[in-house]
């Protein structure tokens, strides 16, 4: 864990070795310090390397100082060092180099990295900017608008990418170090010392192009305050010289560090990393997943395969429709292919992943299977007949999940003789794409079958998160209450756009109705026919939905839903026809249409969501709120900069949010039945956060 010189002759190899990560640590920005005044001091060394041990370069800041005082010396006067070192020095970049790292790379001469080389600034998802100097150096090197696009969306380049754009000066396919000595006693040879970038002015500048990119940032954004504060320091870069731009990077920094956003995102930071990690579970004692079947090819089995085959699993997807299986089969390869056109993969790992996955006739094929998914129809005797038969089937020790949204996973079990052996996998559609995997742990699964399937969620690049079982588990049961309450509204006075605006306001993507849209309309209308039985004769029932579903208005899928659709459109356009069907719901009730204040709706959605977790929290379904808040910001969209609906209670404080439900609960009982959990919370001060 430290700095050391190395001299090969004239050039002094100067390498970084704090592992994991390589992080600049307080005793590694000092010997960082030292390294360059030993090479300033010698006047043999003629120049300097910077390399990190490992695969990494350096990978940022030490989360270990997150929240702690800043200790010298700070990193934007150790980057200043750097930059003025008395000889031409070069960054050789072999693997990671992010956030202060690629600071530190901007500080020397010369870049060059290997083929693992990845070049990010990613502040903004911590609700920051980069603050030393990465504002205003990266504009100088590679212009106002590329950097620009690069800081606010906080996605690192690859080395292709990051030589394309002129972050790095060559890529190396072998030997980075050795052909970093060549290229910089090439530059020492010519003369060519480099020109400090914070010497250089910012080249092709263009206020039209920028302008541009602010408003779409701001758009992008949705209420996240960090990428637009960071266009304002790049500008900066081109509106100052260099050290007045430095002071203004410094009060943007300031500025951010002191916004509640910054920790809703640092919140969000350290739980998705804690969210997997399930206290007295040990996930060391796992079984070996090498294969995996799917039972069901359409939108949703088809995701998933796609999101195993992209994990390196081998797949087999059965369907007991031969068409849907060929289809489902079209539907992976059109995709890849599509895949491969936009860049994100290359045509050889769509050839091996193909060739990783096979269609099969019959479910009997699964019989050496290691994990079966099956992803049929919602229907529970459906998924009752499909695990008897897999019971039948599957050898002893394979993993059984279902990818019920909101059935019983209890009852599935216990259609086997091996409960042991069954568990949920909650896919979130589409499922190679969406992030966020509901694992639902049975009352009588194995533990190894349980810290299996929590691992195997990270190898496919999912945010995994444990819920108990009950209706909805997690994400659709909040999502309920949060769609009732919307629901409420709209009968009561409000509209569907304007519960949309407010909550795209808050900073969600979508409101609730659009995303209704989204999904089809039929979907809630079966799941609440699935409910009519058990529905409490005291609970309000709101059957505009149903209205919508009689009319045969399903959402975007047939041009019509709460909003109605131009041919070949996402965009929702107020339909006056749904405004009459409102207006005569709320009439057939006798409710007196009123209105309704933005902060009303804001309120009673988010205090009915905060409301039901904590519900979910008493009753033991989510072990902590954190899990909660990764549910909701990589499955729902709630904005992540909020931190999530637990942190965003603690936030307000749990006797605001009290008082508030309170208060509604004088015109709707049933519905705002107060959380015993919230209640103790009011009364002593307490926070989610701290249970």
């Amino acid at each position: 864990m430290s700095v050391e010189i190395n001299l090969d002759e004239n050039i002094a190899v100067i390498t970084i070795d704090n592992p994991p990560v390589n992080a600049l640590s307080a005793h590694i920005r000092a010997g960082l310090v030292a390294a360059i005044e030993a090479v300033n001091g010698d006047e043999k060394i003629q120049g300097a390397i910077l390399i990190g041990e490992g695969r990494i370069f350096i990978g940022g800041a030490d989360i270990k100082e997150f929240g702690k005082p800043p200790q010298e010396p700070f990193l934007p006067d150790v980057i200043d060092v750097i930059e003025n070192c008395r000889v031409p020095t070069v960054a050789a970049i072999n693997g990671a180099a992010l956030g202060g790292g690629l600071e530190v790379a901007l500080g020397c001469r010369f870049r060059v990295g290997s083929p693992a080389a990845k070049c990010g600034l990613p502040e903004v998802n911590l609700g920051l900017i980069p603050g030393a100097g990465g504002t205003q150096r990266m504009p100088r090197l590679i212009g106002a608008v590329k950097a620009g696009e690069m800081i606010t969306s906080g996605k690192p380049l690859g080395a292709d990418k990051a030589l394309d754009v002129g972050i790095l000066d060559a890529v190396f396919a072998n030997g980075l170090l050795e052909n970093a000595k060549v290229f910089i006693r090439d530059k020492i040879a010519k003369g060519e010392n480099g020109q400090a970038l914070s010497a250089r002015q910012v080249p092709d500048w263009n206020a039209d192009r920028f302008a541009a990119l602010e408003a779409n940032t701001k758009a992008r954004a949705r209420g996240q305050l960090s990428p637009v504060k960071a266009l304002e320091a790049v500008r900066a870069a081109y509106e100052y010289p260099f050290a007045e731009g430095m002071k203004r990077e410094r009060e943007i920094f300031m500025e951010c560090m002191a916004s509640p956003q910054r920790a809703g995102l640092i919140h969000a930071f350290f739980a998705q990393r804690q969210v997997a990690k399930i206290p007295g579970l040990d996930m060391s004692i796992t079984r070996a997943i090498k294969t995996v079947g799917i039972l069901g090819a359409g939108t949703m089995g088809a995701g998933i395969a796609m999101a195993f085959l992209a994990g390196g699993y081998r797949v087999s997807l059965f369907d007991i429709n031969e068409d849907a299986l060929s289809a489902g089969m079209k539907r992976i390869a059109k995709t890849l292919e599509s895949s491969v056109s936009k860049g994100r993969i290359s045509a050889a790992l769509k050839d091996e992943q193909l060739a990783r996955l096979s269609a099969i006739s019959s479910m009997k094929d699964l019989s050496e299977t290691d994990l079966i998914i099956e992803a049929a129809t919602e229907n529970m005797e459906i998924k009752k007949s499909i695990f008897r038969e897999l019971d039948q089937i599957c050898k002893p020790g394979a993993i059984l999940a279902t990818n019920t949204s909101y059935l019983d996973v209890n009852i599935i079990a216990r259609e086997t003789k091996r409960p042991g052996d069954v568990i949920g996998m909650h896919f979130f559609s589409p499922a190679h794409i969406m992030k966020l995997l509901e694992v639902v742990r049975t009352d009588t699964v194995n533990e190894e079958v349980l810290a299996t399937v929590m691992g195997l969620g990270k190898s496919i690049g999912k945010i995994t998160v444990l819920s108990g079982v009950c209706d909805g588990f997690i994400g659709n049961r909040i999502l309920k209450a949060y769609r009732k309450q919307a629901e409420y509204m709209v009968e009561d006075g409000a509209w569907p756009e304007q519960v949309d605006k407010v909550m795209r306001g808050f900073g969600f993507a979508m409101g609730i109705f659009a995303v209704s849209d989204l999904a089809g309309l039929d979907i809630g209308y079966f799941n609440r026919r699935r409910e009519d039985a058990s529905r409490p004769k005291r609970e309000r029932y709101v059957d505009i939905a149903d209205k919508l579903y009689d009319l045969g208005r399903l959402g975007q899928k047939t041009g019509s839903g709460w909003y109605r659709y131009k041919d070949g459109s996402r965009t929702p356009i107020v339909d006056p026809i749904v405004t009459e069907l409102i207006e005569t719901a709320s009439s057939r009730k006798g409710i007196e249409r009123r209105a309704f204040s933005d902060d009303e709706i804001r309120e009673r959605i988010l205090y009915a969501m905060i409301n039901e977790g904590a519900k979910i929290l008493d009753e033991g379904i989510a072990a902590r709120a954190l899990d909660i808040d990764m549910v909701y910001i990589h499955g729902y969209g709630f904005p992540a900069y909020r931190g999530g609906p637990m942190f965003f209670a603690d936030q307000i404080g749990a006797k605001i949010v009290y008082e508030r439900i309170t208060a509604f609960a004088k015109t709707d009982p049933y519905f705002w039945q107060i959380s015993p959990l919230l209640k103790r919370l009011a009364e002593t001060g307490g926070t989610f956060k701290g249970l």
